[in-house]
This record gives structure tokens, C-alpha cells and sequence, in this order.
């Protein structure tokens, strides 16, 4: 289970490692990935969640002129937990945690053009390292938005956000796309716009209790992302070579994995032409339009607008009756995005095949112990599965069967606010 933290273990902490108190303390939510998992590297709107398991990051100004940082958590590990650096232009060192808090500083420099001032850095968190909740976005988030209280200067939360993807995607390298930071620094349920102009729409809450569900598993989002772009672009060349593709078709495509217009593509439009490829390109494009196409049913839902049980039906593969039940129902709302959950699970495992035994296992456990909907939240291939039930015992319920399963972690989640100043 996680242990819940308090500010006041966070000062305690900081005045235990440097001699004094922190002069900032902030903190950032983990988060769920609720809808259009694997989406936001191309450019499409996805769905996060910030959930009420906070990374603490406490600083104060240097009295060395050098960037001193010890991550508690990893002392508790008995690995290495102390990073120490000199705060222009330092180097990013791979697998090393204290690299994002070096990107932070290098992003800030070079996107905001504002060196944050040397500090000295104590960390605490509640999300578990690797897990798929978005440790190192919750890291990043909280760390810049702590530097620049320090320095005295005002980040709105979009800001934060865009430094923070810069730090994980340009300075390391890492090829993840915007839900992390912007879920993070929003908090709440959020519709990430993933291009020009990035921003974020709060969504109303259906309600149901969420549950984040460790599988135990690790994974590297540096290891699946590359890979799936690659399957995609494969398939965008094999499409683009056929010399009978519809000039409409050809001008929607792109030959990079971020360049077609998803959005207005319709999987049914392309299906002919993508019968032709490899299965695994095939599979891969597939996935991309029909879970797009259940994210925005659901959005609009969740927004209030209108739909009918035909395009329910035929958006997350139902039967009519089944469709036309969960829009009368008492909560349609909640019903229908816990159908669209397990609708893009399933494309998850099928169609980019990210899915693992051990995930598959957690997940049945949770269905049959009262969970309305489960899936894959984050790259997959292990990390954590977030699931939905309707009410606290049902959710409670859950979490005992994964538990009993051997899950480190399968605890209900409240929804929270994202990034905040908790002191200073």
C-alpha cells in the first residue's frame, strides 16, 4: 500500500538532509491514463486522470552554487540517492534519477530562457518508481514549479507543463508525449490537447470510485514507444506507395508517426487499403482510429452532448440492445465510459499488443470482483492498470482481489487538483 504523506515529514526530511527548513515545498499528482492510451506522441487529445498520490519536492537556494539533490525514496531502497551538479548546462547521465531534475533545470534555461537559481533539493513521493503512473512527470512538474517559486518567478500551469515535457522529451530524450506533464500539472479528469495550442480541458466527473492497480511489472516507456512509431510509419509508407489511394486519403496521411490528420480520418474509409499491409502495420493504424473515435464518443458524453444508441453501438462494437441499456440507464454517463475502458483495453492488447499474462490476470480478478471496466493505464507491457468501480465497497473489493494476487499496490484513488505550492 501507499504510504500517505504529510508536508510536515517533507520539512522534517528536508532539515534532517541540508541543517534548516525548505524555503518552497511544492507538489504534483500522479495520474491515470484514462482514454486514448498511446495517442498523445501523435498529436491526438487523450484523457488523464490526477489521482491523489503526490510527488513533494522541497528546496532551497544553494549555499554551495552547486545543485545538491537526495531522493528519500531511493534511500529507503538502499540505492543511490544523492545527485550533485553544477546548474549550467549539466549533463544528462542515462537510467539516473537525478537527470530529470538536470533536465528541469536545462528546459527551464532554454524554453523559458530563466536559469533557476542552485538549490538545494529533497525529494518524497508517493508514486511508485516505474509503475505507469507517471512518476517522472509528477517529479518534473513539482520541481519546476518549485524552482521558479524560488526564483520569484510566476508559471501559469500550462507553462509548468510545457517545460516539463521539454525536460523528459527534448533534453532526455525520451520519446513520450504530453498527458504526463499536463495531467500532473492540471490534476482533475483532463482533456489534453496534444497539438498547437497544448492546453487543457477539464472534464466533469461521472462519478465511480478509480482504482490504480500495480502489476508489479516494470517497463520503459523508452523501449515501446520507439518501436510502435516505427510499426506506424511502416504502414504510412506501404499506404502512401498505393498508387490507387484516394488523393482525399493521400493528402490526410503523413509519412511520420505525428503527421497524419488522425482526426479526420475514418477507420472504415481506410480499412480497404490497410487489409493490404502486414498485419502488425495494419494493426497499428487500426488502433490508432478506433480508439480515437471511442474517445471522443465518450468526451462528448462527458461534456453532455447528444449520442444515440446507433453510434454507440457501432463505435465500441455492442449490440444495439446493449447500447440503448447503458443510455438509460440511471448514470449513463459512467456506464459508458466504463464500456469505452474496456473497449480500449481490448484494442490495447489486440491491436498494440502491450498487454501482458500478468496484466490480463490482474484484470480479470478485477472484473470479477466488481469492477465495472480495467485497462491498461500507460505504455503497457506491465506497469499499472486503472480500473473503475461504481462505489467505495466496490472499489474496496477490488483492490482485496489484486492484493490477494500479489499486486504491490491496488488501492481506490480520489481525483485530485494538480500541481500546488505547499509552502513558501
Amino acid at each position: 500500500m501507499a504510504q500517505r504523506i504529510e508536508l510536515s515529514q517533507v520539512v522534517e526530511g528536508f532539515r534532517r538532509e541540508f541543517g534548516r527548513d525548505p524555503e518552497v515545498v511544492a507538489s504534483a499528482p500522479a495520474r491515470l491514463d484514462l482514454l486514448n492510451t498511446h495517442q498523445d506522441y501523435k498529436g491526438l487529445p487523450v484523457v488523464g486522470v490526477g489521482i491523489e498520490l503526490r510527488c513533494y519536492v522541497a528546496v532551497a537556494r544553494s549555499r554551495t552554487g552547486l545543485v545538491e539533490v537526495v531522493s528519500e525514496n531511493l534511500r529507503k531502497e538502499g540505492r543511490f540517492h544523492r545527485d550533485v551538479f553544477n546548474p549550467i548546462e549539466p549533463e544528462i547521465l542515462p537510467k539516473w534519477f537525478g537527470s530529470y531534475v538536470r533536465a528541469v533545470y536545462v528546459a527551464m534555461t532554454r524554453f523559458l530562457g530563466y536559469s533557476p537559481p542552485p538549490a538545494e533539493i529533497y525529494i518524497l513521493s508517493e508514486v511508485p518508481m516505474g509503475s505507469g503512473l507517471a512518476s517522472s512527470a509528477a517529479l518534473e512538474v513539482a520541481t519546476a514549479l518549485a524552482l521558479a517559486k524560488l526564483g520569484g518567478v510566476g508559471l501559469d500551469l500550462v507553462e509548468v507543463a510545457e517545460v516539463s515535457y521539454v525536460a523528459e522529451h527534448d533534453v532526455m530524450g525520451i520519446p513520450c508525449g504530453r498527458l504526463d506533464q499536463y495531467t500532473s500539472a492540471f490534476g482533475g479528469i483532463s482533456l489534453v490537447r496534444t497539438r498547437p495550442p497544448y492546453g487543457v480541458e477539464k472534464l466533469e466527473s461521472p462519478g465511480g470510485v478509480f482504482i490504480a492497480i500495480d502489476s508489479g511489472e516494470r517497463h520503459s516507456t523508452a523501449d515501446i514507444h520507439p518501436a510502435r512509431q516505427r510499426e506506424i510509419e511502416e504502414g504510412l509508407r506501404k499506404l502512401l506507395e498505393m498508387p490507387d489511394l484516394p488523393p482525399r486519403l493521400r493528402e490526410l496521411l503523413g509519412h511520420r508517426y505525428w503527421e497524419p490528420r488522425w482526426e479526420e480520418l475514418r477507420f472504415e474509409e481506410l480499412e480497404p487499403y490497410l487489409k493490404r499491409l502486414d498485419p502488425v502495420p495494419r494493426k497499428r493504424i487500426e488502433y490508432t482510429l478506433k480508439c480515437h473515435a471511442s474517445t471522443m464518443l465518450v468526451v462528448r458524453a462527458l461534456k453532455g452532448m447528444g449520442v444515440d444508441p446507433e453510434e454507440v453501438s457501432k463505435t465500441l462494437s455492442i449490440p444495439r440492445e446493449r447500447a440503448e441499456e447503458l443510455l438509460k440507464s440511471d448514470n449513463p454517463k459512467l456506464l459508458l465510459l466504463a464500456e469505452a475502458m474496456n473497449y480500449q483495453h481490448a484494442l490495447l492488447r489486440d491491436l498494440y499488443d502491450v498487454s501482458t499474462p500478468r496484466l490480463e490476470e490482474l484484470r480479470d480478478a478485477s472484473l470479477k470482483a466488481g469492477a465495472l471496466a480495467c485497462k491498461i493505464s500507460g505504455a503497457g507491457l506491465g506497469g499499472t492498470l486503472a480500473a473503475l468501480a461504481k462505489s467505495v465497497e466496490d472499489a474496496e473489493e477490488v483492490s482485496r482481489a489484486c492484493l490477494v494476487l500479489g499486486s504491490p499496490m491496488a488501492i481506490p484513488v480520489s481525483v485530485s487538483e494538480g500541481a500546488r505550492v505547499e509552502l513558501g
